[in-house]
């Protein structure tokens, strides 16, 4: 089958959430089909030197198409009074779709594939039969931000997500196929047909992600976009609230944050106990540098892969109720907690514990892997488009 895929970020390097999620699913799917790729880029943004050499490895065709910031800021203008929810007029340029339907018509594919509601706009009115993965409801993440937010940003979060849910809904009759990462997300897209949304979890690559013997030069790592509001927010409520409560009892504990695009607020939340990193071109080492990984989130939809690829390195885990319920790992696989008292005593358990911590590491790591599986995950994408 040739399949045209359309993605709002080059799915190279492997920083975020949505690319991993699609560099893998096209490097299982071109095995027995012909990828033709097709990727925005957002005005500003770079290009990583190496995208284009890793994607052509499975892909026949790989085609990037840089946005205008005139565009752009056009398009996010006319959202103000348009259907268009914030996250999809951000990634509309009017002359990319032009260059986008171009070509679909000299490519013809047999199926379009849609990563995200941000680009659904390009391939509305294709002919060709077509697939959306909604991966996260962008309307219950904007809900969630809203509760943190203060007065003025309440609203705004407020507007943008009832738009969201409206597109979601509205765009919904327009694709043959839908997918998204879990039954959570799925229960939030307002459709009578939501059931019938394939749900396509993510896996991990276990080649890469497994355990490693390295120095432990800290107590608890958080690894992610670190510019990601949700993040932000794990991240900061981690050293404000959590930290606090465990250095009661372990004074000299440490604490390493990872991950991509550190923000000023990141940024300030270093302290003796406290290391940002930013980026590590192998991420792997924040994992087996430390003893916990925490993720305490607060908001934000979708799976947590953080949790994924700690577990496939054998790390004890914490996390909230909220990420669990999209992750339903048991509670001998991972400690789940809600306050930050809670989730300071887990904390505390598995410092003073090691052989606790290594039971759940190895409970944590057999649940992963009876339960993500790249393979597994994307034969249901690919039955779903062959439908």
């Amino acid at each position: 089958m040739k399949l045209f895929v359309i993605t709002s970020r080059i799915p190279y390097p492997l920083e975020k959430g949505d690319k991993l999620r699609v560099f893998h699913q096209l490097k299982e799917l071109s095995k027995t089909h012909r990828i033709y790729l097709c990727s925005l880029q957002l005005p500003f943004s770079k290009q990583d030197e190496d995208a284009k050499t890793v994607l052509i490895r499975f892909c026949q065709e790989v085609h990037f198409i840089k946005l205008s910031p005139t565009r752009i800021a056009l398009s996010l203008i006319k959202s103000l009074w348009n259907k268009l929810p914030f996250q999809t007029a951000l990634f509309t340029d009017e002359q990319a779709k032009m260059k986008v339907t171009k070509l679909v018509r000299t490519i013809k594919p047999d199926h379009i594939y849609c990563q995200l509601t941000r680009v659904a706009e390009y391939v509305l009115t294709a002919k060709q039969p077509k697939t959306i993965d909604y991966m996260d409801a962008f309307s219950k993440g904007m809900e969630r931000r809203k509760e943190k937010a203060t007065l003025l940003f309440k609203w705004l979060y407020q507007w943008e997500a009832n738009k969201q849910k409206a597109y979601e809904k509205e765009i919904f009759d327009a694709f043959d196929k839908h997918a998204i990462i879990t039954k959570e997300d799925q229960k939030h897209i307002d459709h009578p047909k939501r059931s019938t949304i394939a749900v396509v979890p993510n896996g991990v690559n276990y080649n890469y992600f497994k355990p490693q013997s390295a120095p432990i030069k800290y107590d608890l790592v958080f690894v992610g976009n670190l510019s990601y509001a949700p993040n932000i927010d794990a991240a900061t409520f981690l050293c404000k609230e959590i930290l606090p409560i465990i250095q009661e009892q372990y004074p000299s504990v440490k604490v390493l944050l990872a991950g991509v695009k550190p923000t000023k607020a990141i940024q300030n939340l270093q302290s003796e106990s406290v290391k940002v990193s930013g980026w590590l071109e192998d991420i792997r080492s924040a994992y087996a540098s430390s003893k916990i990984c925490i993720a305490p989130m607060r908001m934000g939809t979708g799976l947590q892969n953080k949790l994924l690829e700690a577990m496939a390195m054998e790390k004890a885990c914490v996390t909230s109720l909220l990420a669990n319920r999209a992750l339903k790992a048991p509670s001998e696989a991972i400690c789940i907690g809600e306050t930050a008292q809670e989730l300071a005593k887990h904390c505390i358990e598995l410092i003073s514990n090691p052989e606790e911590r290594n039971m759940r590491a190895k409970r944590g790591n057999r649940f992963i892997k009876e339960t993500y599986n790249w393979s597994k995950s994307t034969a249901i994408l690919e039955e779903l488009l062959l439908k």
